[in-house]
């Protein structure tokens, strides 16, 4: 009799571990959906906050209405399955200006370029205008069944062809070089074995943007650093001659890193005599 009591006793003592170990299991899992939404939200308010206080800061703009327009590209979709032609409302919402003799483009030298950029208003670069500079350094993407806008498991620039950073980029940078005008300069980097990629956005979407009606002449600027294994003699910079429209002039210097520093610490030096 003593002996069936107690292997009820014990039978209730394992039930009762049994539901509280449940019931424990439940909170945790209930504490963790909790605070990854949480999460989620929050990442999704700083990005938009990121993104309006960075646009706010351009004037002429409607700000929100470029926000609803990049949301459309991405937004419910499978972040490997947003083409470049996604954003084209994007870009109707914030077109770029053309800069006649000011524009500068860039493979390989962003920190140098922008280094330069900021101190200097010789040049505008594409992270100076208005979609450049409030998506320059940001990651997102949209998920299918999902009305959010996500900054984390988003896919890397190589990940997949048609990934929502990529074709934003691909996009952009077309539309600025649309509007290229006059003296076009570009700088490349002298420390790589190819200094113009044929599978650089420089070389594959903007140089083919380059209209003789529109651009007169477009200068390299090849930064030479110590480490440098290429300058203006090298054979992919007869392949940029080769590739731009009829019509354009071309020319190429090699200009040292700290010379471009220098310049860009004295405003004294006029732009034109930087390099």
């Amino acid at each position: 009799m003593e002996h069936e009591q107690s292997h009820r006793l014990g039978k209730r003592r394992r039930k009762r571990c049994v539901i509280l170990i449940v019931i424990v299991v439940l909170i945790v899992i209930v504490i963790i959906a909790v605070v990854l939404g949480l999460t989620l939200r929050q990442n999704k308010s700083e990005f938009e906050s990121t993104f309006l206080s960075r646009c706010e800061k351009f004037d002429q703009y409607d700000c929100k209405k470029v926000w609803d327009a990049f949301q459309q590209a991405y937004v419910n979709k499978d972040p490997c399955k947003v083409p470049v032609e996604a954003y084209d409302p994007l870009i109707a919402a914030a077109p770029f200006k053309p800069q006649c003799n000011r524009m500068m483009f860039w493979s390989k030298t962003k920190d140098v370029v922008h280094g330069f950029t900021e101190k200097r208003d010789c040049f505008v670069t594409l992270e100076d205008t208005l979609l450049g500079s409030v998506l320059d350094g940001l990651t997102w993407c949209g998920k299918e069944g999902s009305k959010d806008t996500f900054t984390n498991g988003c896919p890397g620039w190589s990940d997949c062809e048609n990934n929502t950073v990529r074709s934003f980029w691909i996009r952009a940078s077309a539309a600025f070089a649309d509007v290229a005008c006059g003296n076009v300069t570009a700088m490349l980097n002298g420390s790589i074995n190819t200094p113009f990629n044929p599978t650089s956005i420089f070389a594959s979407v903007e140089v083919p943007r380059f209209i003789a009606s529109r651009v007169k002449n477009l200068n390299v600027v090849m930064v030479i650093q110590k480490n440098n294994i290429s300058n203006c003699t090298d054979p992919s910079l007869k392949n940029l001659r080769q590739s731009i429209d009829t019509g354009i002039t071309f020319s190429c210097k090699d200009v040292s890193e700290s010379q471009i520093q220098e310049c860009g610490s004295k405003p004294e030096i006029a732009c034109g005599a930087c390099w």
